[in-house]
């Protein structure tokens, strides 16, 4: 798979693979401080905008992602999913 941007991830649908659930698209990238990507964070349930505003938002952990597609993310979240700290 070629190099991926910020800008070609946020146009992918995120899906939980447990569940068949669309967490809707990637809104953020969490880094540590030697620039690894921790995971990223997705909405959740809720529209774009409510979501921000709410703070419901998920992290995904990087070990979560299963596959990159061409216009999915698949990702394995099993039990319960913790809210994205911002």
């Amino acid at each position: 798979m070629a190099d991926l941007s910020f800008c070609i991830l946020r146009e992918k649908v995120v899906v939980n693979i447990c569940d068949g659930k669309k967490l809707g698209h990637v809104i953020d990238i969490n880094f540590n401080s030697h620039g690894h990507i921790l995971g990223i964070v997705v909405p959740g349930d809720k529209k774009f905008i409510k979501s921000l505003s709410a703070g419901d938002s998920i992290f995904v952990p990087w070990r979560c992602i299963v596959k990159i597609g061409e216009d999915t993310i698949l990702v394995e979240l099993k039990g319960e999913i913790a809210p994205a700290e911002c």
